[in-house]
């Protein structure tokens, strides 16, 4: 049985006026450890039609919320590629998270304290998990379409192996089958930004964050998110009186905000779970967990993408049966799937469209050839 709340202090505030549910059975984690009492913090557009068959799951990226419309406001709308007057769009807090849904900030069940760093380890799929039960909770049957970018096109994935008989088609937007030993080391320096504050005293409780080594990480973080070409374009050389470089400002401003909105331990849990993520672990490898996804798949690669390089999209395409492999050229690096979201949704709506016709004519799915489309993105 399960329970709707919005006012437990057990958990951090739902973000974007999100609803929140409590989920009453434990949920088992990949550690083996039980995880009691959660939350998710869920957002939805849309109502659930009466074969509960046209729902759309957005999953967002490390930082993000279950508001989906403040942070992909093109693609969810009328006439766009998520559209409430045809589907039921649902996009939750991840499992781990800092925006209502249960994570490190939550207080434990049936105690007076916070998780903290005692938070236990979770993975891209124990929190897939999660966003399946919450499903379950709203009546879903099936999903016309999982979407996600960076972290969330993982989730995607995930869903695709777990779930496969209750999803119809994915979106896949630059992300990668496995996480790199590039990324893992980017992930890591941030990590150890935040450890080297001294505020965290080997894991914080909440009394004192350790603010600065979050907006350390941030810096790093943004560097990989952005590109070579973006940054010399906005900033060059240029200087504020002071002598400071402007992207200096840009990159102190950035994490200095990012500091007083997110929490430390949700930043090394989430991105220890992005570490974790491989689609081929235990099923034979990632060309062998690919290639038995056999829903229609659209994959979206970024030129100028630092963190997940194109050529790890153009293997996603090339293992999965029945991909689309579409390009967004952009100056703006991995965040372009954020800054571009209008040739993002044009790409996702064109999919889409595509998907109707060939249900229509079932016979065009039939050895379908990878095609490229591209959308040249504005500077």
């Amino acid at each position: 049985m399960t329970a709707l709340s919005t006012d437990d202090p057990g958990a951090p505030e739902p973000a974007g006026g999100a609803l929140r549910v409590r989920l009453d059975e434990p949920l088992a984690l990949e550690s083996g450890a039980m995880l009691p009492g959660i939350e998710i913090a869920y957002r939805t557009w849309g109502r659930l039609n009466a074969a509960a068959d046209n729902a759309v799951l957005v999953c967002h990226s490390l930082t993000g919320s279950a508001d989906a419309a403040a942070w992909w406001p093109e693609l969810l709308g009328r006439g766009h590629a998520l559209d409430p007057t045809h589907d039921f769009i649902v996009c939750s807090n991840v499992l781990g998270g800092c925006h209502g849904t249960t994570g490190p900030a939550s207080v434990i069940p049936g105690s007076s304290r916070v998780y903290g760093p005692e938070f236990p380890h979770v993975t891209v799929r124990d929190i897939v998990h999660a966003q399946a039960r919450l499903l379950d909770v709203l009546g879903v049957q099936r999903l016309r379409l999982v979407v996600g970018a960076s972290f969330g096109g993982m989730q995607a994935l995930e869903w695709a192996a777990l779930y496969p008989a209750r999803i119809d088609a994915l979106a896949l937007i630059a992300t990668s089958a496995r996480q790199s030993a590039w990324a893992i080391g980017l992930s890591e320096a941030q990590r150890q930004a935040i450890r080297a504050d001294a505020n965290w005293m080997q894991g914080y409780y909440g009394a004192t964050p350790p603010r600065f080594g979050l907006a350390a990480a941030r810096t790093i973080a943004m560097l990989s998110y952005r590109s070579w070409h973006g940054l010399e374009t906005r900033f060059g050389r240029a200087q504020r009186a002071s002598g400071r470089f402007e992207v200096e400002s840009y990159l102190n401003y950035q994490g200095g905000k990012f500091a007083q909105q997110f929490d430390a331990n949700s930043y090394i849990t989430l991105t220890h779970a992005i570490d974790s993520h491989d689609i081929g672990r235990g099923r034979g490898g990632a060309g062998a967990a690919l290639a038995a996804i056999p829903q229609p798949a659209l994959v979206i690669g970024i030129d100028s993408d630092a963190l997940y390089l194109p050529h790890e999209q153009q293997e996603i395409a090339r293992r999965l049966p029945r991909a689309t492999l579409a390009w967004l050229y952009s100056p703006h690096g991995h965040d372009a799937f954020l800054i571009e979201s209008k040739e993002i949704n044009a790409l996702v709506a064109g999919f889409r469209r595509r998907l109707v016709r060939q249900r229509r004519t079932p016979r065009r799915l039939i050895g379908a050839p990878l095609r490229a489309i591209t959308a040249e993105a504005g500077t």
